[in-house]
């Protein structure tokens, strides 16, 4: 197996990238493809003092900029280091790719390069949220603003698979995000999700409030990539004002300094449970292939992690479990196309 990594995608590229690669060959013994400026990858693992063949070098001379729009690097630079790597897969040099590049190319990059998946409208990201209980996944969120209410079903569909599959959950509760939990709640799209989703083969639980979504008591959160874009960025910066504000209180006297060190652990445990970096990235679902999005500020850590999630993707055979799922509920009574 390997895994090809947008060396040159993120905000920190390619020190984080490559550091990141070089964690997951060590830790898990993952081989990955370094795709990028061939000179500043080879730097960086020499930085490393590495020279294992298990991380190979892909030259691309060009980088898809994070203002860039997609449509113009696809036509532009078909020797960006993402469109490199997405052809990586294609030609069957490699099984996964994670980029903390432009979303908005990677996710162009995937459709235009390895095309969707059988019976896929709208390929969604995955997003996986910490809760009370465990974790709970989220889709979409961000990959479409505007759906239809077939898109909402495909994607609590994908999203179960996903949760099934990768996070061992059996059985997953699905729950349709809304502004009330009473099936009359919603606009129009969001009222034939609901129905359909109602008549649907999966645990479906009904509409649920934005408060629910860390109770953990669901297991699938669907909704529309706009919404499912602010809750996860809601998400991570009250995760860490939350953090920023603790620290300040216990600054500002010496018994909360004393009260932190006896609780040390478990600021160390709440710390690491709402860290971005534990779940690594993305898995972009309803793609010819294996497809995971960083953040563009992803650290070492969350490079290594979404290489561990790429090669979990791969082994436990994620789209072939999709293709199946998503032609039975093509093929059932209840399938709307409209």
């Amino acid at each position: 197996m390997n895994i090809a990594v947008d060396a040159m995608g993120g905000d920190k590229a390619p020190r984080a990238t490559v550091e990141g690669a070089i964690l997951a060959y060590r830790e898990y013994g993952i081989p990955t493809i370094l795709v990028g400026n061939e000179r500043l990858i080879q730097e960086e693992l020499t930085r490393h003092y590495i020279k294992d063949d298990k991380l190979q070098i892909h030259h691309a001379t060009q980088v898809a900029g994070m203002a860039e729009s997609p449509t113009d690097i696809l036509r532009k630079k078909k020797d960006a280091s993402i469109c490199v790597a997405l052809e990586l897969i294609k030609k069957g040099e490699a099984q996964a790719v994670v980029s903390a590049g432009s979303s908005g190319a990677t996710l162009a990059g995937a459709i235009f390069i390895l095309g969707k998946l059988k019976n896929v409208d709208r390929p969604a990201l995955a997003g996986v949220f910490p809760t009370l209980k465990g974790p709970t996944v989220m889709i979409d969120v961000g990959a479409n603003v505007h759906c239809k209410s077939l898109h909402l079903v495909q994607f609590g569909i994908m999203a179960s698979i996903f949760a099934e599959n990768i996070l061992g959950i059996k059985n997953p509760r699905v729950g349709l995000l809304n502004i009330g939990e009473e099936d009359s709640k919603g606009n129009r799209i969001v009222r034939e999700a609901y129905e359909t989703l109602r008549k649907s083969n999966l645990n479906f639980v009904g509409n649920v409030e934005g408060r629910e979504i860390f109770t953990g008591n669901l297991d699938v959160v669907v909704c529309d990539g706009f919404v499912g874009n602010i809750c996860l960025k809601l998400s991570e910066g009250l995760a860490e004002a939350t953090g920023i504000m603790l620290k300040n209180e216990i600054k500002k006297n010496l018994l909360a300094k004393f009260g932190y060190f006896l609780a040390r652990n478990a600021f160390y445990n709440f710390r690491k449970r709402v860290d971005y970096s534990e779940y690594g990235g993305v898995p972009l679902l309803g793609i010819n292939g294996i497809v995971i999005i960083c953040h563009g500020i992803s650290t070492p850590k969350a490079i290594k992690n979404a290489i561990r999630v790429a090669k979990g993707l791969v082994e436990k055979k994620v789209n072939e479990h999709l293709l199946i799922r998503l032609k039975e509920f093509s093929e059932s009574k209840n399938y709307n196309s409209k």
